[in-house]
């Protein structure tokens, strides 16, 4: 009998452990809430600082011994032709300046183009900024929203997470006020998951982690909009277990509601998913070197630090071995170029 066929296959086995667990939550409310509002966010939290740490010290230790940014501009050489000092930076200043665009704008996603076929048949490039915009949208709609979830976490509540607050709720819709940042992030999100089922191209490049990613992402800010703004939630007893957490004294507060619970475990999964995905682009941005590397190579020449330790015999050197040899020949010599062209400028010379 096959293994697919087999009673005993793995995914089988995680089914019915997965039922047993829900059977179990089920049946022992005490159980779900200490499995899914404290043993879980604990290992989420442990696997995410591990994990995360892990990732940035092997990148870390990646040997980079030549510069090899992406160039999009000309680069630094003659004095009288202009470089371009974002895209080609050759200081720190500049590779400053294009990583600030880059993480807080997405400048490279900015100048995306998209090609398309047209009758003929033909290929038509063309600008693509929606992407841009979504891409730019949902990520500082989730920062707000994370700096907003700070005050569950802080008593008092500091200043800046408040003006945060009043930001995103500035047009006072509704009771509870509405957060454009929820409307934000939900259409960012809908638009990048069907632009991978829509698009054929971007459909035949995506992979099943590129859909669990957005999807999970969607899970999180859908359970999170019902929370907000259709069911009710205890949110006494949500701050008195986030600060149980946090203190490293959690406690199993009553009437939170299932909701919440679904919404913490959807975001300990996350975490736990975050280091060993691409969603590690966050911290891996800053350790590329196609963008943290500034193009001096035409000013400095960079050494393997590795290589082992050779005697080179440099030209001159060689010049100076062979140097009979060479004039006997008929080869140029450096060293006797300056005199030879002091010779014949003597010869012009009128008597």
């Amino acid at each position: 009998m096959s293994e697919k066929n087999s009673p005993f296959s793995p995914l089988k086995w995680v089914l019915i452990c997965g039922l047993a667990v829900l059977l179990a939550v089920w049946l022992f409310p005490a159980l779900g809430r200490f499995l899914f509002g404290i043993l879980v966010p604990y290992v989420a939290a442990l696997v995410f600082v591990v994990g995360v740490i892990y990732r940035v010290m092997k990148w870390g230790k990646s040997p980079v011994p030549f510069r090899i940014p992406t160039t999009s501009g000309q680069q630094k050489s003659l004095p009288w032709i202009k470089s371009n000092k974002l895209d080609n930076p050759h200081s720190t200043l500049g590779v400053l300046g294009r990583m600030f665009l880059e993480v807080f704008f997405f400048r490279s996603l900015f100048r995306n183009t998209a090609a398309n076929v047209k009758e003929g048949p033909k290929i038509v490039y063309g600008g693509n900024k929606a992407l841009w915009l979504a891409g730019l949208a949902f990520h500082w709609s989730l920062f707000i929203i994370v700096v907003r979830h700070l005050r569950f976490f802080t008593e008092p509540v500091p200043g800046f997470v408040e003006l945060f607050q009043d930001l995103d709720s500035i047009f006072q819709v509704g009771v509870p006020l509405l957060c454009l940042t929820d409307l934000i992030i939900l259409a960012a999100l809908s638009y990048l998951f069907f632009r991978r089922v829509v698009f054929q191209q971007i459909r035949y490049i995506s992979l099943p982690t590129d859909y669990f990613a957005l999807l999970l992402l969607l899970a999180i800010v859908i359970t999170g909009i019902f929370m907000r703004y259709f069911t009710k939630v205890h949110i006494v007893g949500v701050k008195e277990l986030a600060f149980g957490l946090i203190s490293l004294n959690p406690s199993m507060p009553e009437g939170i509601g299932f909701l919440f619970y679904l919404h913490l475990f959807l975001v300990s999964v996350l975490m736990i998913y975050f280091p060993m995905s691409k969603l590690m682009h966050m911290g891996g941005i800053f350790l590329s070197p196609t963008r943290n590397l500034a193009n001096n190579n035409r000013m400095r020449r960079h050494v393997n630090p590795w290589n082992a330790p050779v005697k080179v015999h440099t030209y001159e050197e060689y010049e100076d071995e062979f140097r009979d040899k060479m004039k006997a020949a008929g080869m140029p010599l450096e060293k006797d170029v300056p005199a030879a062209t002091d010779d014949a400028a003597a010869k012009e010379e009128p008597a």
